[in-house]
């Protein structure tokens, strides 16, 4: 493997989504949305939605018994307000957090053939010479650093933001916790691993960036379904739910790039310019 011209790959890549508004723009707001101003939200807000009047505390009381019994044990010792708090921004938002290494994975890698084509700069990178595995394997790192690297620190921002915004209700740091650990540590980069592979394969046959996103976009589903999921209280994330979801999605990424690797040829990507 040359490492050298791999790293300038990545570097290449990273220029690119640096000077893309369509690429750079999703990556700094949808972070900031999910994990700064929401938890801030709900932290600030839910106590003083409780104060209104005509609020019904006796729909939270029948959507707390409909929590799975493995939840409400964790929740236990703790009023309504606290539970509900914990409930959404330890529990429920914890399938959201993965959306944000999965999109910005998916972003960069659809953006690093597609978006090439587009701008007309792809020719020159396939007659570079690099083997077909090292270009390939330099698109997938060019995207995944990133999406770890904004999970790490969207982590770092949620925790910040979910702890100052519920101070006033819970009186005590709360978050993070186990499963919480084991989801960034072991589950984001798995995430952003199934968005990058997939987009990577879909854009390197997309000819623009809108085609190749939209089309990996049915990446998230699985997610949406988890969060939908313990919303009906059918799942529950605990550290072992989310341990084994890691393991499975690390499984699909292998047979993913696997497939990448053997169906992955500049002859054909040549022949689409």
């Amino acid at each position: 493997m040359n490492w050298r011209a791999m790293r300038a790959i990545i570097r290449r890549d990273l220029l690119g989504v640096s000077r893309s508004k369509g690429v750079l723009l999703p990556i700094i707001i949808v972070p900031l949305v999910i994990m700064v101003l929401i938890p801030l939200g709900v932290g600030l807000l839910m106590p003083i939605l409780s104060d209104v009047p005509g609020f019904d505390m006796g729909d939270m009381d029948l959507f707390i018994a409909q929590m799975p019994e493995a939840m409400l044990a964790e929740l236990e010792g703790l009023d309504d307000m606290q539970t509900l708090i914990v409930a959404f921004l330890v529990y429920f938002f914890a399938p959201m957090y993965l959306i944000l290494p999965l999109m910005v994975a998916s972003v960069i890698a659809a953006d690093s053939f597609a978006g090439e084509k587009e701008r007309k700069t792809l020719e020159a990178l396939v007659y570079t010479p690099t083997t077909d595995l090292e270009l390939f394997a330099g698109k997938l790192l060019s995207a995944w650093l990133p999406a770890g690297a904004v999970a790490i620190i969207g982590f770092v921002a949620y925790a910040l933001s979910t702890n100052i915004g519920a101070w006033g209700t819970m009186g005590r740091v709360f978050f993070p916790n186990l499963m919480w650990i084991v989801l960034v540590l072991w589950v984001a980069p798995a995430a952003a691993g199934l968005g990058l592979s997939s987009m990577v394969l879909v854009s390197a046959r997309a000819n623009t960036f809108q085609e190749a996103y939209q089309i990996g976009g049915v990446v998230v589903l699985p997610i949406v379904m988890l969060m939908v999921g313990q919303a009906m209280g059918v799942v529950y994330f605990g550290a072992g739910l989310v341990a084994a979801l890691g393991a499975v999605l690390w499984i699909i990424d292998a047979l993913l790039i696997w497939l990448g690797v053997r169906t992955f040829q500049r002859s054909e990507i040549i022949a689409r310019l």
